[in-house]
């Protein structure tokens, strides 16, 4: 199906339902260049990310409720005799990092997010975040302008697993055929989404910058790949 089509799906649906972070906005674009965690904390970045995945599903379903903890956690895995002061620093770091992502959002997102809303569509968010990752929401200029926002830290449930979608539905009072999912595909949301009943929209333009790598393997759960969020406005689409 082609953009035509994902226009007129974009017409006929009562929701869309959002990703957060490398949907909406992402840390590549929350301001100045800053110091990585890892930097910071002065272990390898690769074994940074290591622990960032190995953690991922605890720190989503928010067992791990202070940040602190979150960040000692991480960094004495790999090297336990990291001071407190510098997992302070770090923690303090990753805070103002994630809340800049909030806060500085990419013009195109609020943009499509407010256009979708003045033609009646309801808007929803699902976030695969951490207490950390999620503080500084409340800054957002986002943050009003969703019927459902759902951080699977603060419902014990994450992507991929059904009922987070579920939730989301239930919150907006609507079937799965009469929403659509869009998101970069991380965390296996598309294949969740699909098997929640959902038409499936994979967005590209900042994991192709960072990721590329992983746009083949995401797109396979995708009904509709677009670059931006423009693609799915339908007078972007001369279907107007």
């Amino acid at each position: 199906m082609g953009k035509s089509d994902l226009g007129s799906l974009v017409a006929a649906r009562k929701a869309v339902i959002f990703d957060l972070f490398y949907t909406l906005t992402a840390l590549d674009s929350a301001g100045p260049p800053r110091p990585k965690t890892p930097e910071i904390l002065g272990v390898p970045r690769d074994l940074w990310t290591r622990q960032l995945i190995a953690t991922a599903n605890d720190r989503f379903a928010g067992k791990f409720r202070d940040p602190v903890e979150i960040t000692r956690r991480l960094a004495h895995a790999i090297d336990p005799t990291i001071p407190e002061a510098k997992i302070r620093e770090a923690t303090l770091h990753r805070l103002e990092r994630f809340r800049q992502a909030l806060v500085n959002i990419p013009e195109v997102s609020g943009m499509a997010i407010k256009t979708l809303r003045s033609r009646g569509k309801k808007i929803g968010l699902i976030s695969n975040a951490d207490v950390v990752e999620m503080a500084g929401w409340s800054e957002s200029p986002l943050a009003l302008l969703f019927d459902s926002t759902i951080f699977s830290c603060e419902v014990g449930w994450f992507k991929p697993q059904p009922e987070i979608y579920e939730l989301a539905l239930r919150q907006l009072g609507l079937a799965p055929g009469e929403c659509l999912f869009v998101g970069d595909g991380g965390s296996q949301e598309l294949m969740g989404a699909r098997q929640a009943g959902l038409t499936t929209v994979m967005i590209t333009g900042h994991i192709s910058q960072v990721i590329p790598e992983k746009i083949d393997e995401r797109r396979q759960h995708a009904d509709f790949v677009i670059d931006s969020l423009e693609e799915m406005l339908e007078d972007r689409l001369g279907t107007s």
